[in-house]
């Protein structure tokens, strides 16, 4: 089929996707979180081939975990799906309900979005988690995923579509766009009366390309060049414990910490036993002259190295003489995702979460929370850093909007 026949199948099945009662949709949802466990095995011998072409293309170490399933992998998507179903159905709810003085009574109530594309990268755990959020908001959804896990989505998206026939539900409730060039990812973009939203995941280059030549409504998901600040009295085996798991923990996911932000004053007691616990992961050091004096083996950093989302084993290192200095330097260079920071100064802690310009702002905890998942979404269709209809993980309420339904009786306006 070409892509516009593909788009009015879409269209065409949206209305009988929210038509779905809860039941059925979460019925169907554990339908197919049953099946790609049952078929774990064909989604891995299709992975295998997108692995294989992504060593043999010199894929980073980042993007090739992104992309990697296993028996386990499978098994946390398919989980994910399970916690979907677990969750409050959003559509149908009443969010707000007045009544004026003319009698009119008015209700706000929640309503799917329609027909969601998403265009992304290597990462074929988002075609499922996906397919869940939408199908239970009682939206269809087309996706255009990368070339890199074409061979993967191509599998779950069958697996999917099998189960949803097994059990009579519209398999056009998911299309998957097999042609990756980007002349179809751009026509895509300018689906009007087909596609309601789109949503970009991936690189930034990805992001930027959508945002620029969309012609439909788009939910931006940035890149996440993500700070940890330690402030002047933090705990150090507490910031130590947070910095090398918000950077070694996964290093290809956008919550990764890609960027260290310290506080002059404990720097000297800090950075030594740092610098040791990051080496020992492999980790590359890029500091400014006094973080450099104090980490034995690492490089200069430049202005591009602190506004650098590395997804690899490198970090940045600032030092600064305050908290304000600190949300300054942050505020310039992070990409509105996730920032924390380390401190026993409630003070400081409050500053920090006032100050700092993101979705998600942390104290005392790993940026790598900042996850559908562990926020306890089920799953998220990604992270948005705009400010505009949703910000952060972007969960079931994400995928709404909302329609007023008046009643009267007999009212005429004069």
């Amino acid at each position: 089929m070409t892509l516009l026949e593909l788009a009015t199948k879409a269209r065409d099945v949206k209305y009988t996707v929210a038509a779905l009662s809860t039941e059925d949709k979460n019925s169907a949802i554990m339908s197919v979180a049953d099946a790609l466990e049952a078929n774990a095995s064909d989604i891995i011998s299709a992975n295998a081939i997108d692995m294989k072409n992504g060593e043999t293309k010199g894929l980073s170490q980042g993007l090739l975990d992104r992309l990697k399933l296993d028996e386990s992998r499978i098994k946390g998507i398919a989980d994910g799906l399970r916690e979907i179903v677990k969750l409050d159905d959003p559509i149908g709810q009443i969010t707000e309900e007045f009544e004026r003085p003319n009698g009119l009574k008015i209700k706000k109530r929640l309503v799917p979005i329609g027909v969601v594309g998403v265009i992304y990268e290597a990462r074929p755990n988002v075609t499922a988690d996906v397919f869940g959020l939408c199908f239970k908001t009682g939206n269809a959804v087309i996706l255009k995923g990368g070339s890199d896990a074409l061979e993967s989505n191509k599998a779950i998206v069958k697996v999917i579509k099998s189960a949803l026939e097994k059990g009579g539900y519209p398999v056009d409730a998911i299309t998957l766009i097999d042609d990756t060039s980007r002349e179809t990812a751009k026509e895509m973009m300018r689906l009007n009366g087909y596609i309601d939203v789109l949503i970009p995941r991936g690189s930034a280059g990805l992001i930027k390309s959508v945002v620029e030549n969309a012609s439909i409504p788009v939910i931006e998901t940035g890149s996440g060049n993500c700070h940890i600040y330690v402030d002047h009295d933090a705990d150090i085996d507490m910031a130590i414990d947070i910095i090398v798991n918000a950077k070694t923990q996964r290093i290809g996911v956008c919550n990764a910490a890609e960027s260290l932000v310290v506080h002059e004053d404990i720097a000297a007691s800090l950075l030594p036993k740092l610098n040791k616990a990051l080496r020992e992961k492999g980790v590359q050091i890029f500091a400014d002259a006094k973080a450099k004096a104090l980490m034995e083996g690492s490089e200069d950093a430049t202005e591009e190295d602190f506004a650098k989302e590395y997804l690899d084993y490198i970090i940045s290192v600032k030092t600064v003489s305050s908290v304000e200095e600190a949300i300054e330097h942050i505020n310039k260079y992070n990409t509105g995702h996730s920032e924390a920071i380390v401190t026993n100064d409630e003070k400081n802690a409050d500053k920090f979460l006032e100050g700092i310009d993101a979705a998600c702002v942390y104290v005392n905890a790993s940026t790598r929370f900042t996850d559908g998942f562990e926020f306890g979404f089920g799953a998220e269709i990604g992270i948005s850093t705009q400010k505009l209809h949703a910000r952060g993980p972007m969960g079931l309420l994400a995928l709404t909007s909302y329609k007023y339904t008046i009643f009267g009786n007999g009212q005429i306006r004069k």
